[in-house]
C-alpha cells in the first residue's frame, strides 16, 4: 500500500511557481491554517524560508521525505534548487527549468502514490517560451506528461462548476471546434470525474447552445440542431442525467444553478465571466482527465504585488480545500 492510502490524511504536493512571482509568498501563508492534510510545498527552501522571515512567520523549514509526518511548527518543503537568484517581480528564462521541475517532481509523487494530488501556484508561461520551451500552460504539460489522450478544464467557485467545451480559442474557431466527438469526450470526463473525484451520485449538468437563445429552432445558428442536441441524445441513452442545450443568458440564474451540480459551457467567454464575477479571488481551477487530481489557482504570477504583501492567498487556499476534498473521495472509493 502506498504512503497517500496509509493514513487518513492526504498527503498533497503545492508547486511555488515562478519564484520571482507570488507562488513562493502565498505558500508560505499556508502555515497561517490547520489543515486536514499534510502539505508539502516544492520549491528551493532557501526561498521559501526567506519568504517566510519575510513574513514573520517562526516556523522551521523542513527539507522533507517521502514517509516524513507533519510536525506543529514545521514547514515541510521538498527542495528544488534555483537556477539562479530569483528577483522580486523579474522572473528570468533561466529559472525555466526549475519551474518546470517543480511540476516534475510533484507529478512524480502523484503518480507513484506518495501524494494523493497536486496544487500549483501560477507560473509565467511567456518566460518559460523564452527558454526555449514550447509550453502553453500547465494543463497541456500534465496531460502530455501523464499520456491523457483528452482533458478538460473546470473551474469551481461562487458556488459552481463551470466546464468548457472549448479553451483557448479564437471565437471565430469556436464552431467548427464543437464537434460531436469532442462534446462527447467532455461531457464523459466532466461526467466520471464529478461522479469519481467529487463523489456525485448520477450528477445534473447542464450544458449551454452556443448561440443566442440555443439557436432559436435554427434561426440563430444550426450547431444546437446539427452538433449538441445529437450529442446530448446518444449521452443521455448511456443514463447521463444532461440538460439543455439552454440559453446561456438564462442558464445562469439561481433557480436553474441551484438545479445544477455543473454547468458545460462551450466556449471560455460564455461560462468564465460569471463564475469569476461571483468568486473572483477565490476561484479554483481543476483539470480534469488526468489520472491525478490537480487544482490551481485561479490567477497569475502578479509580478507587480510580488514581495509586496498584498497578494490574496483565497484562491490557492481554495485550490487546496477542494484538492483534500477530491483526495479523500478518492480514497473512500480506493
Amino acid at each position: 500500500m502506498n504512503s497517500a492510502k496509509k493514513t487518513s490524511l492526504p498527503v498533497l504536493a503545492v508547486t511555488s511557481g515562478d519564484p520571482s512571482g507570488v507562488g513562493p509568498e502565498l505558500c508560505v501563508r499556508l502555515a497561517e491554517r490547520k489543515w486536514p492534510a499534510h502539505l508539502v510545498v516544492i520549491g528551493d527552501a532557501e526561498l521559501i524560508e526567506e519568504r517566510m522571515e519575510r513574513a514573520g512567520r517562526a516556523m522551521v523549514v523542513r527539507p522533507w521525505q517521502p514517509g516524513m509526518k507533519p510536525e506543529a511548527g514545521v514547514f515541510d518543503v521538498l527542495h528544488c534548487p534555483l537556477a539562479c537568484p530569483a528577483l522580486v517581480g523579474k522572473p528570468s528564462p533561466k529559472n525555466a527549468a526549475y519551474v518546470l521541475s517543480l511540476l516534475d517532481h510533484a507529478l512524480e509523487g502523484c503518480m507513484r502514490g506518495t501524494f494523493g494530488g497536486m496544487v500549483t501556484a501560477p507560473v509565467h508561461k511567456g518566460v518559460i517560451c523564452d527558454a526555449g520551451v514550447r509550453f502553453s500552460g500547465h494543463t497541456e504539460y500534465l496531460a502530455e506528461k501523464t499520456a491523457a489522450p483528452e482533458v478538460v478544464m473546470m473551474l469551481v467557485g461562487g458556488g459552481m462548476r463551470v466546464a468548457l467545451a472549448t479553451t483557448h480559442l479564437p471565437l471565430a474557431e469556436v464552431p467548427k471546434a464543437l464537434t460531436q466527438k469532442r462534446l462527447d469526450r467532455t461531457l464523459e470526463i466532466l461526467y466520471h470525474d464529478l461522479e469519481n473525484s467529487f463523489g456525485l451520485s448520477r450528477p445534473r449538468i447542464l450544458v449551454a447552445g452556443l448561440n443566442p437563445h440555443a439557436g432559436e429552432g435554427g434561426h440563430i445558428g444550426r450547431e444546437e440542431i446539427d452538433t449538441i442536441i445529437p450529442a446530448l441524445e446518444r449521452l443521455r441513452a448511456k443514463g447521463m442525467n444532461l440538460i439543455g442545450p439552454l440559453p446561456a443568458d438564462t442558464l445562469f440564474t439561481p433557480p436553474k444553478l441551484r438545479e445544477a451540480d455543473a454547468v458545460l459551457a462551450m466556449y471560455h467567454d460564455q461560462g468564465l465571466p460569471v463564475l469569476k464575477h461571483a468568486s473572483f479571488g477565490s476561484g479554483v481551477n481543476v483539470t480534469l482527465g488526468l489520472p491525478i487530481i490537480r487544482t490551481s489557482v485561479d490567477h497569475g504570477t502578479a509580478l507587480d504585488l510580488a514581495g509586496s504583501g498584498k497578494a490574496s492567498p483565497g484562491s490557492l487556499f481554495a485550490a487546496v480545500e477542494l484538492a483534500i476534498d477530491m483526495a479523500k473521495v478518492r480514497q473512500r472509493r480506493a
